[in-house]
């Protein structure tokens, strides 16, 4: 598991260094915090800082769950919305990441 929290190190520190704006810390931080959240739920946090669309917010999260590895996905039924939960192993990475980077 080690070589896996590393792994997950560097992405989250190459995926920081792209933050132009300062989005991509505001969503991290945003996700830490909440732990828990909706595509919807984040875009309402994220909206009130930045001016951007769901589309947005939304593949930021496809690509935090995907790429990052970061995120846990749950859907209850075909018809409610996914639900991505923080895993509780990288939430300390990448609390470390977010203050080596500032």
């Amino acid at each position: 598991m080690p070589g896996k929290k590393s792994e997950i190190l560097s992405r989250l520190t190459r995926f920081l260094k792209l933050d132009a704006d300062g989005l991509r810390r505001f969503v991290l931080q945003s996700i830490i915090e909440v732990r828990e959240f909706t595509v919807g739920s984040l875009h309402e946090v994220v909206n009130r800082r930045y001016e951007v669309s769901r589309k947005v917010v939304a593949s930021m999260t496809g690509y935090i769950c995907s790429s990052l590895g970061i995120l846990r996905v749950n859907k209850a039924s075909y018809r409610s919305p996914k639900t991505y939960t923080l895993r509780e192993e990288y939430a300390d990475i990448a609390r470390t990441v977010l203050m080596l980077t500032s």
